[in-house]
């Protein structure tokens, strides 16, 4: 896999997820989090296209020729649509995609996704990935949800071993199977017979043993369901505080989504000049006592964050 070529990290947000792909041109569907591995709570998100999971991957991990759990399923590749991850940072947005360009029909995606797919159909997995790295419309919206960053350019950074590296894939129901689509794989994984509507009863026990095989005090995990627009569900049963909801959730999450593309460190830098401009005109004592009142405090919650570390406080 190269380095990351022009896209920078996104991160694993409802928020940032549900406008990537209303940017994309998709039509109608939603990102929810997931906060239990329980199929009866993916159940009342129904329709769920799918999964995205992000883990944080190890960078020891050695090429296998067979999979932990299920099987590699070489025929999907031809059959659906499996891209090669070949570059860093564009995994959420490629398993975003592996859901959506395989539920192409439940869900409207809109004539630009559309057509990539159809243009890349005939492709092996390394061109697909290839062409999905080299796609200007979807690099320029992943990118336009990336945090703005004045010291690191992460569009021209390749991740070191001392780095925590985090990966994204997608469990989706395609074909009547349930599959694993990770483009660092060399095909997708299938875990057996799924039915679109028995999505959530299949993946769940996957998920869970996936997670078992962690160790126990690994919680560096996110869990985010691909569902149809939970408005339009409100609508349907007329449901008004729950329409209310769910529309003050999406401005917040616009809200959010603005101030991720700031940059704040003028801001930040011009409102601490102006606090040491008032102490100074207050005199050198008052900027003295200031200083160092406030040295003592960031030596204290310093010495704090230790102790919790070291498990010195209860």
């Amino acid at each position: 896999m190269s380095s990351s070529g022009g896209w920078n990290t996104i991160e694993s947000d409802a928020g940032v997820f549900t406008y990537l792909i209303d940017n994309l041109g998709v039509k109608d569907v939603q990102f929810e989090e997931l906060i239990a591995l329980d199929p009866n709570f993916l159940k009342q998100q129904s329709p769920v296209y799918g999964v995205i999971f992000l883990f944080k991957y190890p960078t020891n991990q050695k090429p296998i020729d067979a999979p932990v759990d299920g099987s590699f399923d070489f025929d999907a590749i031809e059959d659906h649509f499996f891209a090669a991850q070949t570059i860093q940072n564009a995994c959420g947005t490629q398993a975003i995609l592996s859901v959506l360009l395989n539920n192409d029909g439940k869900i409207d995606i809109g004539s630009q996704l559309r057509e990539f797919k159809e243009f890349t159909q005939a492709f092996p997995s390394e061109l697909r990935g290839e062409a999905l790295s080299n796609s200007q419309l979807i690099r320029d919206v992943h990118n336009s949800f990336a945090r703005s960053s004045p010291f690191v350019d992460e569009s021209q950074r390749t991740a070191t071993e001392d780095d925590d590296v985090y990966h994204f894939i997608a469990y989706t129901s395609v074909g009547g199977k349930l599959y694993e689509l990770d483009g660092l794989q060399p095909a997708p994984i299938s875990h057996g017979d799924c039915a679109f509507e028995e999505f959530p009863d299949k993946v769940i026990p996957v998920l869970q043993r996936r997670i078992e095989r962690y160790p126990a005090g690994e919680i560096r995990f996110n869990l985010l369901a691909m569902v149809r627009d939970l408005r339009i569900k409100a609508r349907e049963i007329g449901d008004q505080a729950w329409l209310s909801q769910e529309e003050s959730k999406r401005n917040a999450w616009q809200w959010e989504n603005t101030l991720r593309r700031h940059n704040f460190v003028g801001f930040i830098g011009e409102m601490l000049k102006n606090v040491v401009r008032q102490k100074l005109k207050e005199g050198p004592e008052v900027y003295e006592k200031w200083v160092k009142e406030a040295e003592t405090k960031s030596k204290a919650r310093l010495e704090d964050k230790r102790n919790k570390k070291s498990g010195l406080l209860e």
